[in-house]
């Protein structure tokens, strides 16, 4: 019998590419003992090339019948990891790739925490943009809201993080309990930051690894700013809809201190203000804005109608 904790992976897909999502499950079925794929709504060849994948991996399918969101497919996806009696979920884009040993220095962390008397929620990696040489994807708490954080400050062991990416997220399955699993009305964007402020909420810490990495691809592309050495994330025209409706409601949630909502409210002006003037299809992405801004005043959730 063994003490080693079941970890049961969930990956959530949507219009996969095989060249990511085959590698992606080889490395997570190595790693886990189970690994549930949950697809929201693609085509029919689509679900059976996973199936087919799953097969030879072992790997659970469930395929949705159209697309509900990352966060409802989170949690169908943790609802059945529950189900194989999994201790920890490893949440997953289908863009990712862990490292071999990720799961592995993900568990040794969280026992590093919970060794010092911290009440650990989730531990996620430090996570790389495959498609820079300078992204390092680890968020800290400062005064106006989570930034990224200094190089100086990811260093071996444990990172006190603001939120945790949802790929590469390892929870415990006994904080979903308390905290409750991912708010589905939101859609997409944001969701994991919300699931994150209401751990913290419930007295729970959150924890970048140091010795845990993944390769993960944030947005459809990346772009320099002058002045700026951080590089943007850009994303669809629809998904502009989901992060300025999102980023409303995150600011009316009351999770937030009164310095972050301000904080958020600067960093929506600044994204309202790229994408209307620097990011192309401006025509479609402008409307968009203009309609999360109004539903996110007006409460009103779900997908985009």
């Amino acid at each position: 019998m063994t003490d080693e904790p079941t970890v049961v992976a969930v990956v959530v897909t949507h219009r996969p590419r095989p060249e990511l999502v085959t590698p992606l499950l080889e490395a997570l079925a190595a790693q886990c003992a189970h690994v549930v794929v949950v697809d929201n709504g693609s085509s029919a060849q689509a679900v059976a090339d996973l199936r087919a994948s799953g097969a030879r991996l072992g790997v659970d399918v469930v395929a949705l019948a159209s697309n509900e969101g990352i966060a409802h497919a989170q949690n169908v996806g943790i609802a059945r990891a529950r189900e194989l009696d999994a201790d920890w979920v490893l949440l997953s884009d289908q863009d990712s790739l862990p490292a071999a040993d990720m799961v592995e220095q993900l568990l040794a962390g969280a026992r590093r925490a919970t060794a010092r008397g911290d009440r650990v929620a989730a531990v996620g990696p430090v996570s790389s943009d495959t498609r820079s040489s300078t992204e390092q994807m680890v968020y800290v708490s400062r005064r106006w809201g989570p930034r990224r954080a200094r190089p100086d400050e990811v260093h071996d062991g444990l990172v006190d993080a603001a939120f945790l990416i949802a790929s590469g997220c390892l929870i415990e399955a006994a904080a979903l309990d308390e905290v409750g699993g991912m708010n589905a009305d939101w859609f997409i964007d944001h969701v994991d930051l919300e699931w994150g402020l209401r751990a913290r909420r419930a007295g729970y810490g959150l924890y970048a690894v140091t010795d845990a990495h993944l390769d993960h691809e944030l947005g459809d592309r990346l772009t320099k700013l002058p002045g700026r050495a951080q590089e943007v994330h850009v994303h669809s025209p629809v998904r502009t809809y989901y992060l300025t409706r999102n980023t409303v409601l995150l600011i009316r949630s009351g999770l937030m201190s009164r310095a972050w909502s301000v904080g958020y409210v600067v960093w929506l002006a600044k994204y309202v203000a790229f994408n209307s003037l620097l990011a192309a299809p401006r025509r479609r992405r402008i409307p968009l804005m203009v309609r999360g801004l109004r539903d996110g005043l007006r409460g009103r959730v779900g997908p985009l109608r």
